[in-house]
């Protein structure tokens, strides 16, 4: 766990001490993952509660291009928990839900409303994908505010096709995360992260110093959350220290959804 007291340094390893003032953020500081939850399912009251909740957070130009969809069906979610057999806690959470950048409503609006839908590029996939990504990190914290717990599933994209076609998204929807939730049988981890010094920025960019954040942060990480495993060691051995950033390195050493892209052609996007 995270040190409540002091959250901020106990995450980043820098950054200010809680005041009186920013006390309130000491939930979302100490927050982590959820991979252990109890049986105990969640009404469906509280469950459109916190979707209403997701979906009062800020959406570009108030477009409103993103959709929740709960996997509720006991085959349809069957079929869901069996795409992801090394990843239990998604079987085991007591519910499942998707979220949907949903960029199809805009384009009805114009065709109902007689206007040209004059800006079929990158923007179009891009501003339906921030609009849903905006709403998963409303409704994990809204989640979190009355002690559900969650862990996004971004794993969902690895079968983007597959899902797509069972839950009978049209063109212009797609999914961008999964998300397992439900009442946590244990806190979860806190993860640290990266510096503040480094990843705050003012008035202009900067990399100084970068690589031996990253060392430091790898050496901190390693004393409270080291890996258990090693990622892909049949193909690049074992290393010692192994730190987050050789597990990066390894993970994107890799091709990962790279059919992805064409996936989101196939709905219909132009990606110029």
């Amino acid at each position: 766990m995270t040190d409540s007291k002091d959250p901020i340094r106990a995450r980043f390893g820098d950054g200010p001490a809680l005041t009186a003032d920013t006390a309130p953020l000491a939930g979302m500081l100490t927050r982590g993952s959820c991979r252990k939850f109890t049986d105990e399912r969640i009404s469906d009251e509280i469950l459109q509660s916190l979707a209403a909740a997701a979906l009062s957070t800020p959406t570009k130009s108030d477009l409103q291009q993103r959709d929740i969809l709960f996997v509720e069906d006991a085959a349809l979610r069957k079929w869901m928990d069996g795409l992801f057999p090394d990843m239990p806690w998604i079987a085991d959470a007591p519910h499942f839900l998707l979220f949907l950048a949903n960029n199809r409503r805009q384009r009805q609006v114009h065709e109902w409303r007689g206007r040209d839908f004059a800006n079929d590029h990158l923007d179009a996939f891009f501003n339906a994908s921030v609009d849903a990504a905006v709403a998963l990190t409303g409704f994990t914290l809204a989640a979190e505010m009355l002690g559900y717990g969650s862990c996004p599933i971004s794993a969902v994209r690895n079968h983007a096709t597959a899902i797509s076609d069972r839950i009978g998204l049209p063109e212009h929807v797609f999914p961008i995360c999964g998300l397992a939730l439900g009442r946590p049988a244990s806190a979860p981890p806190v993860s640290p992260r990266l510096p503040l010094s480094h990843t705050l920025h003012r008035d202009r960019f900067t990399e100084d110093g970068i690589r031996d954040a990253v060392d430091a942060y790898d050496a901190r990480r390693n004393e409270t959350h080291p890996f258990r495993t090693q990622r892909l060691a049949d193909r690049f051995g074992e290393t010692q220290p192994y730190t987050w950033s050789e597990d990066k390195a390894r993970q994107y050493a890799v091709p990962e959804r790279a059919d992805f892209g064409q996936f989101v052609r196939n709905k219909g996007f132009d990606l110029r």
